[in-house]
């Protein structure tokens, strides 16, 4: 066994550390939610049932996202969407990085929806107790990002900068060796989020609606997502607006919007 920077050799057996630590956050994220379906007596077992299905759509809506939204870095050496098209073997190499939080939560939320409808389950209620693990997931997953020397803001000399070696800099950064962890803010954040939405759920168990959990996590995502890309110094671009920034601004008014109309007053 040889352990380099980015992986462990096992004989002919490469395992990458992005992907370990993937899996671990995914893990870590069900046995959450099925701590807490126990906790509201649902079906538990649903939970992993569903589990392939949703990752398996949400790796791809993931690596969608990120294809039909390359960041500017890549552009630059020609990793384009047209590239991706034309070189399916560099399409699947997700180990190299490259996933989009945005696709995957589409995609596994697709998924979750067409198979609850299909076991005749209530979608809202699942999401309900599936968001709190997916915030764990993402807190655990964004460290991914670390062991690949990616997601980090502007240069910054704060104690809690992050280095970047020369190799990793982006052009006309080179000056610049540390920088704003961005991983770390948004792990932190999604960390948070997960004890304030079991929080939410537990306390207001009387107030809220199916939904709602789900609800305040489009809201507490997209609003940390909208936040830290203003740090961000290879943000995607879509005919000259920035795509995270424009859909998490949507998803999270639209959120907040449902989640207000739902609880006015004599709804």
């Amino acid at each position: 066994m040889f352990i380099d920077q980015y992986g462990i050799h096992l004989g002919p057996l490469y395992l990458h550390f992005y992907g370990l630590i993937l899996v671990l956050g995914i893990l870590a994220g069900t046995l959450l939610s099925e701590r807490l379906a126990k906790a509201r007596s649902m079906n538990a077992q649903f939970i992993w049932d569903s589990l392939i299905w949703t990752l398996v759509a949400g790796i791809v809506g993931a690596r969608l996202w990120h294809i039909f939204t390359p960041p500017p870095s890549s552009i630059a050496v020609g990793i384009t969407t047209e590239f991706y098209l034309t070189h399916p073997l560099d399409a699947l190499a997700i180990w190299n990085g490259g996933l989009g939080i945005p696709g995957a939560v589409i995609g596994g939320g697709a998924a979750l929806y067409l198979l609850a409808r299909r076991r005749g389950e209530n979608f809202l209620a699942w999401a309900d107790v599936i968001a709190p693990g997916l915030a764990l997931g993402q807190a655990i997953g964004r460290w991914a990002n670390f062991v690949n020397q990616e997601l980090y803001g502007a240069p910054t000399d704060l104690p809690w900068a992050i280095t970047i070696p020369p190799e990793k800099r982006l052009a006309g950064f080179d000056q610049f060796s540390t920088s704003h962890p961005l991983f770390l803010y948004e792990s932190l954040w999604s960390l948070a989020t997960v004890f304030f939405l079991i929080w939410v759920a537990r306390k207001y168990s009387d107030r809220l609606k199916t939904g709602d959990v789900f609800l305040i996590y489009l809201i507490t995502y997209p609003t940390i997502r909208f936040l830290l890309d203003f740090l961000r110094l290879d943000a995607s671009m879509v005919a000259g607006i920035n795509a995270n920034q424009a859909v998490m601004l949507v998803v999270g008014v639209a959120a907040l919007g449902r989640l207000l109309i739902k609880h006015r007053r004599g709804s």
